[in-house]
């Protein structure tokens, strides 16, 4: 039976980049059924670009948050996951860094039986070139301090990533109490799932704006660690499996290839 997948992208001033985003998307998951949920803190155009957008896409919806941007972006895609009506959910950032391609091996991943799939630069295939060395230094340094903090991290290669996607029923029972923009490490350390599939991707340049990177995250980012270490739940039992790209090309083929209608191959086949 074919699932849906919702996408919820939360945005703060990235009127330049939500159409292509969406457009590529579009591309990404032709055949799948699936929406885009844009949960918009911004205080320029980016309301009015994005409701342009969602008259002309059926696919899109927005919410826009008044005087909510300062909680910051793991409390929007909480709301987005709220909204969202999917069977699956994916997080993804809106300036294009995160590709929209990798939404579909992301989708086989959970066809094939996964709780959650972690795309990671850091495994065979991958690449952080969209990173600066600046950045780098300071996304590696973020992972170490994750790792080190919270065990639920500790067999995640790339556990500070924006970019997942889980089953929705995971978020029952979660006590899930978001603080600044690491939404991913709240969503490990509070819910509970037993397979983590996790598929090489590149991580992108920019396509417009600017990055939210500032001190202000980074506080509150030690600050959702120290929480996190008294909340947190075992996860013990958690299985995290790599897939190589060639593996990952062949998990589409296997679930993605029969479009429009979200007959896998092994439906075809009447397995």
């Amino acid at each position: 039976m074919a699932k849906k997948l919702s996408v919820v992208v939360p945005t703060f001033n990235e009127s330049g980049n939500v159409a292509e985003l969406a457009r590529q998307v579009g591309e990404a998951l032709d055949g799948v059924d699936y929406n885009i949920w844009f949960i918009d803190d911004s205080n320029d155009d980016t309301p009015k670009v994005l409701e342009e957008l969602c008259k002309n896409d059926t696919h899109c919806h927005f919410h826009h948050r008044e005087g909510e941007a300062q909680t910051g972006l793991a409390t929007a895609v909480i709301e987005g996951f709220n909204m969202a009506d999917g069977d699956f959910l994916a997080c993804m950032d809106a300036d294009l860094q995160h590709p929209p391609a990798i939404l579909r091996p992301m989708y086989a991943a959970m066809l094939s039986g996964a709780d959650i799939c972690i795309p990671s630069r850091l495994i065979r295939g991958g690449s952080d070139g969209g990173l600066n060395v600046i950045r780098k230094f300071v996304s590696g340094t973020a992972r170490w301090m994750g790792k080190a903090a919270l065990s639920s991290l500790r067999k995640i290669s790339d556990p500070t990533s924006g970019l997942f996607m889980f089953k929705k029923s995971m978020l029952e029972g979660a006590d899930l109490k978001p603080i600044g923009w690491k939404i991913m490490i709240e969503v490990l350390a509070m819910c509970s799932y037993r397979l983590v599939v996790e598929i090489p991707y590149e991580f992108q340049d920019r396509n417009s704006g600017e990055s939210k990177i500032s001190k202000k995250v980074t506080l509150q980012y030690i600050e959702q660690l120290k929480n996190l270490r008294t909340r947190g739940i075992r996860h013990d039992s958690v299985i995290v499996t790599r897939w190589s790209p060639e593996f990952t090309e062949s998990m589409v083929k296997k679930y993605c290839e029969k479009k429009m209608t979200g007959q896998t191959a092994d439906e075809k086949a009447g397995n």
